[in-house]
């Protein structure tokens, strides 16, 4: 890569244009749009320039959304007016959405009628909804006609649509009767009604839904696009696999950013700055710092009675470790059950009986063991010996207990309250743990001890 983009530098000097097109020209369009992201913005503009009309808008829709900022600075009215024209609908409501409103404005303004109707439609679903995702460019026949109609429609239609894997059945009033595979109208006989070809099932959305949800449908009926309706099923357009993959990698980005208590970025890492960095962590970590502040409180409080047993000091940073890891552990298994669908909130009792099972199970296998490290360390098997490991036992049994139950019990609760889940972060748990496994082990303390 270093040498071709080398090359292209060499290209770009000599300004040869016409040999950097055929340079380039026949590259796949991700391969143009990786090339042109190592680039800097004045050769990445030559280079965009350079490309033939048909591909351009495709290799655009491949970049960053601040690189498809850059690059509309840099381009003329005239330039960017075909560049949106030839966008297709859904990557330019995902490039209008994600502009300075001024900018947008700016662009709305450099849109024929018909694109700017279709785009003020497609941005006036909420964000993160369906609607923005969709394009409405499709393909629909009607029941009655035959096949050989129908094909004859599709090859006039088709070459510009998003996809023709599925074409889609509708009525006069353009109200969704059912979808259909390609391969099933190609072999059908040519006279034979196209309604007959049907099997009255198909799955639709709602352009309200969230877009979580055409990533659930897609996965579970294994289908590369799906037919979006509004209230009464009039066909609104399609959403097809290449966006949903798309949404699928954000969330899935956003949600470990979340669980390790960062504000999701909104670019790559890679082309984050120290100051994005800094801004999306350090909200967190003051909050964090202040939530700790109650562990800190809580030491304080037994602060006589530790100087009294000064060996407890030794066994909190295995305690409060476990209470965290263990925390984590259940918090992260719920949270990616609840975001897959494979747990309900509704089943939260059974979640919770079985959570009480698996930490009981964990506490006695961990309370074993730091009993036995407590017994050694706090003078042997004589009887303060003892009674310091049976402290540190009973406290590691119940702080994993209670632990556990935080991790699973959290997660309910913010998805009850419609917040999303990944909120209860590992941070987070171990802030909750770390404050409650110090109440317990000091209460043990204070009455095994007698301290």
């Amino acid at each position: 890569m270093e040498q071709i983009k080398a090359e292209i530098k060499h290209l770009i000097e000599l300004r040869n244009w016409k040999a950097l097109r055929q340079r380039i020209e026949h590259w796949v369009i991700p391969e143009i749009a990786d090339l042109m992201s190592d680039m800097n913005s004045a050769d990445r503009v030559v280079i965009f320039r350079s490309l033939p009309r048909e591909i351009s808008a495709d290799v655009f829709s491949y970049f960053e959304p601040f690189e498809q900022d850059e690059l509309l600075s840099d381009l003329t009215n005239a330039e960017t007016r075909a560049l949106l024209a030839n966008l297709d609908p859904d990557d330019r409501t995902a490039l209008l959405e994600e502009l300075p409103a001024n900018f947008t404005r700016k662009m709305l303004g450099l849109l024929n009628e018909e694109d700017l109707k279709e785009a003020r439609l497609l941005l006036g679903y909420p964000e993160e909804s369906v609607g923005r995702l969709m394009t409405p460019d499709y393909v629909s026949i009607r029941p009655d006609w035959t096949v050989r109609e129908a094909l004859t429609h599709i090859r006039r239609e088709g070459k510009d649509k998003e996809t023709i894997n599925r074409i889609y059945v509708t009525d006069e009033s353009e109200k969704l009767i059912d979808d259909i595979r390609l391969r099933r109208i190609i072999l059908g006989d040519p006279d034979q009604q196209v309604k007959d070809l049907l099997d009255d099932s198909f799955i639709s959305l709602s352009a309200f839904h969230d877009r979580e949800k055409a990533v659930e449908i897609m996965q579970d009926y294994d289908i590369i696009a799906v037919p979006v309706v509004d209230s009464i099923g009039v066909l609104l357009g399609i959403v097809t696999v290449d966006d949903v993959m798309d949404v699928a990698e954000e969330e899935v980005t956003e949600d470990i950013h979340k669980q390790a208590s960062i504000s999701p970025l909104k670019m790559s890492y890679y082309h984050a700055s120290v100051w994005d960095l800094y801004s999306k962590r350090v909200g967190w970590l003051i909050a964090l710092v202040i939530m700790n502040l109650t562990s800190s409180a809580v030491i304080a409080l037994y602060e006589e009675r530790l100087a009294a047993a000064i060996s407890l000091v030794f066994f909190l940073p295995i305690l409060l470790g476990s209470a965290g890891n263990t925390g984590s552990q259940s918090a992260t298994l719920l949270i990616r059950a609840l975001v897959t669908g494979d747990v309900q909130t509704h089943e939260w009792l059974r979640t919770l009986i079985k959570e009480l099972a698996v930490g009981a199970l964990l506490g006695a296998t961990l309370g074993i063991l730091t009993w036995l490290l407590g017994t050694l360390r706090g003078g042997g098997f004589g009887a303060r010996g003892l009674r310091t490991g049976f402290t540190v036992g009973a406290t590691m049994v119940a702080i994993v207990i209670v632990a556990n139950i935080v991790g699973i019990v959290l997660p309910f609760v913010l998805t009850r309250l419609k917040l999303d889940p990944a909120v209860a972060s590992s941070p987070l748990i171990t802030t909750i743990a770390d404050a409650t496994g110090l109440l317990i082990y000091f209460s043990f303390a204070t009455w095994i001890l007698n301290i």
